[in-house]
């Protein structure tokens, strides 16, 4: 059933975390994803549209959540196409896409309150400079890309790069 992991070697393989970062990611996983089970339960009750309580109806594919965030993480590792998902996981593609988008929000929220999740913008250099304490050495990966070049001369000359050679 499902995607079965063998040994510490195919985890980080699969995942990108060994199983000892798995299991102590799972708990917070566990609890931020029930946390927001109870928030919608209750949403639901408010909005009158909730018939059970959470954790009622039919169990789905991905039943244990060890399953659900080897699920997600095996998806950002590899980013198979969805019927590829969802054969590894037995599921058809519809349900691999839903299932995706409903636990990437929880494994966002996971890494965040673990403060695991890296720093997407920075308000000011102070904040870069703070934000690299004590590394020694910064990498910046860029890719050129071909550009539309604008026809108004103006415009055109702003935006060159003064690179001549096609990207091709």
């Amino acid at each position: 059933m499902g995607c079965q992991v063998r040994d510490d070697r195919q985890m980080k393989a699969l995942t990108g975390l060994s199983q000892a970062q798995f299991d102590s990611l799972l708990p917070v996983f566990s609890a931020i994803y029930h946390a927001t089970q109870q928030h919608r339960y209750e949403e639901g009750l408010r909005s009158g549209t909730r018939r059970r309580k959470p954790g009622g109806g039919t169990k789905g594919t991905l039943p244990t959540m060890a399953e659900k965030l080897l699920f997600v993480l095996y998806y950002y590792k590899t980013s198979p196409t969805f019927d590829v998902l969802g054969t590894q996981f037995e599921i058809v593609r519809s349900k691999a896409h839903e299932n995706l988008h409903k636990l990437s929000p929880i494994l966002y929220d996971t890494l965040v309150h673990l403060e695991m999740m890296p720093h997407r913008e920075f308000g000011t250099p102070d904040d870069l400079k703070a934000a690299l304490q004590g590394i020694d050495q910064l990498i910046i990966d860029a890719t050129e890309r071909p550009y539309r070049r604008a026809q108004d001369d103006a415009k055109q000359r702003a935006h060159d790069s003064g690179n001549k050679k096609s990207i091709r």
